[in-house]
C-alpha cells in the first residue's frame, strides 16, 4: 500500500477503473450506468448486501470456518450522492418478500389447525422469517430472527443514526453482537422472567449503513473499541453537483436493470439453500502465498508509518479480501457450482479482491486517523459495561478483581472516565455512564 498521508486534503481515492472492466457479470452489469463515487458506492453496497446471499458456501481463514458476510458504512456529507446506495436493496428484495411470504403463510396456517383442535398456545406457531433485518429493533429480537433465519440476515440503513440510537439504550444495545456475529461466534440469550433461552451457533448478518462522518463517531465512539475495525468504511468529503437529468428515462433504466440482476441472484439463492452440502471456497496455493506476501508488505507499511493501533483492522481486512474473493468466485460461477464440489478461486477474481480491498483499507485508516482519542478501548469498553449504567465505586473495584484488574488501575481508570466525561459522578463514590456512550 502506498502511504497514506493522514488528513491534509487528502481525497480518499477511487476503486480503479480495470476493477469494473473484470467483475462478474452481476456486478457490471449494475455499476456500468453509474461514474465516480456513485460506482464505487454502488459496488461496495452490492458487494454487503450481496454477501448475504450465499447460503452452503464457506471457506476456512485462519483455522476458522467462515462465510461471505460483510460489514460495510459509507461516510459522507449531506448531499453527496451516497443515497445511491439504496439501489443495492433492490437486489435482494424479492427473497426478502419471499421469505415473508411463505413464512406468515406458515404462520397462518399453524394458528387455523390451532383453532380447529381449540389450543390456544399461538406463540409456538413460527413466527416471520425475513431477509432485510431493520435497524431499529431490540436486542431480544435480534436473537429472534437470527435464529430463525437459517441463511443470514442483512441489515440496510441509510441513516448510520438509526442504529446509534438503538445502541445507546439499554435494552436495544446489541453492539456485542454485530461483534461476535461478525466472526460467527455462538451467541446466546437467557431471560428468566420471559421463559427464554436462544442459542445460535453460527450467526450470519451482514451490514449495509451510511452516514456523515459525525454520524460515524456517534455510531462507532472509539476507533479502537473492536466495531470500527470489522467495517469496511468507503468515505469521502466531496459534495455532488444538482443532477440534470432527474426527469429522464434513465432512472428507470436503471432500477430495471437492478430487477433483471435480482431475479438472477433470487433463482442462484433459491439453488444455493436447497443444497444438502456446502461448498467449500479455496484459494489456490500460489494464492495462498500471495495473499500472505501482500499482507505482510501491508503490516510492514502500518507497523514503520502509521499507529500501531490499526493493526486490528489491518487483519480483519484481510478477512474481508477472502470474503470479497469468494462473493467475486461464486458470482462468477452462476451456472458452474455443483454440490459437493469445491469453488476455486479464479486469478482475476483474487486479483479484484486484493485491489479493492487495499482502496478500502485507505479509506479506512484515513477515516480511523479523523478519530481523536477520548474514547475507550476494547478492554475498557468490556470492562464499563459490565458494569450497571450506574454504579458504585465499589461495583467498579468488586468486578475489576473478577476480571483481574486491580483496585488501583480500577481508580485510575475511574479517574480518566471522569476527565473525559464518559462517566458522570452522581454522588460521592457513585457514577453513570453518559447516555451518550455506546
Amino acid at each position: 500500500m502506498e502511504e497514506v498521508k493522514y488528513n491534509n486534503g487528502i481525497v480518499n481515492e477511487m476503486i480503479g477503473d480495470k476493477v469494473y472492466k473484470l467483475l462478474p457479470s452481476v456486478l457490471k452489469n449494475i455499476t456500468n450506468n453509474f461514474e465516480g463515487r456513485e460506482r464505487d458506492i454502488v459496488l461496495v453496497s452490492s458487494l454487503s448486501v450481496l454477501s448475504g446471499c450465499l447460503p452452503n458456501i464457506y471457506g476456512v481463514y485462519d483455522s476458522d470456518k467462515v462465510y461471505s458476510n460483510l460489514y460495510s458504512i459509507i461516510i459522507a456529507p449531506a448531499a453527496s450522492g451516497k443515497g445511491v446506495m439504496n439501489k443495492s436493496r433492490i437486489l435482494i428484495e424479492k427473497i426478502h418478500d419471499r421469505l415473508l411470504e411463505l413464512s406468515i403463510q406458515e404462520q397462518k396456517e399453524c394458528r387455523e389447525e390451532k383453532k380447529k383442535a381449540k389450543e390456544r398456545d399461538f406463540e409456538n406457531c413460527p413466527s416471520p422469517e425475513i431477509k432485510i433485518l431493520p435497524a431499529n429493533i431490540s436486542t431480544a429480537e435480534m436473537y429472534s430472527y437470527l435464529s430463525k433465519s437459517q441463511n443470514g440476515l442483512v441489515i440496510i440503513e441509510s441513516e448510520a443514526d438509526t442504529m446509534s440510537i438503538m445502541l445507546n439504550n439499554d435494552w436495544s444495545n446489541y453492539s456485542d453482537v454485530l461483534r461476535k456475529a461478525f466472526h460467527h461466534e455462538p451467541l446466546s440469550i437467557s431471560r428468566k422472567l420471559e421463559n427464554i433461552f436462544v442459542d445460535i451457533k453460527e450467526p450470519k448478518l451482514s451490514i449495509l449503513l451510511s452516514g456523515t462522518p459525525q454520524q460515524l463517531k456517534s455510531l462507532i465512539k472509539s476507533k479502537e473499541n473492536g466495531l470500527f475495525s470489522r467495517f469496511i468504511v468507503y468515505s469521502f468529503d466531496e459534495i455532488s453537483g444538482f443532477k440534470s437529468d432527474l426527469f429522464l428515462k434513465k432512472t428507470n433504466d436503471i432500477n430495471t436493470i437492478f430487477q433483471n440482476e435480482a431475479s438472477v441472484i433470487f433463482d442462484f439463492y433459491g439453488k444455493l439453500k436447497e443444497l444438502d452440502c456446502e461448498i467449500e471456497f479455496l484459494f489456490t496455493e500460489s494464492q495462498n502465498k500471495a495473499f500472505t506476501k501482500e499482507f505482510e508488505i501491508l503490516h510492514e507499511t502500518i507497523i514503520n508509518g502509521h499507529s500501531h493501533s490499526f493493526l486490528s483492522n489491518l487483519r480483519r481486512h484481510g478477512l474481508i479480501c477472502y470474503r470479497i474473493a469468494m462473493i467475486l468466485s461464486a458470482l462468477r460461477n452462476l451456472d458452474k457450482i455443483i454440490e459437493g464440489k469445491k469453488l476455486l478461486c479464479e486469478n482475476v477474481d483474487f486479483i479484484l479482491a486484493l485491489r479493492i480491498t487495499k482502496t478500502l483499507l485507505k479509506h479506512s485508516l484515513i477515516t480511523f486517523n479523523s478519530f481523536d482519542d477520548s474514547f475507550l478501548s476494547e478492554n475498557d469498553e468490556q470492562f464499563l459495561f459490565s458494569l450497571p449504567s450506574t454504579f458504585t465505586r465499589a461495583e467498579a473495584i468488586q468486578k475489576g478483581e473478577t476480571l483481574g484488574i486491580p483496585t488501583r488501575t480500577v481508580d485510575d481508570k475511574l479517574s480518566q472516565w471522569k476527565k473525559k466525561k464518559i462517566i458522570i459522578p452522581v454522588k460521592h463514590g457513585e457514577y453513570r455512564r453518559d447516555r451518550k456512550m455506546v
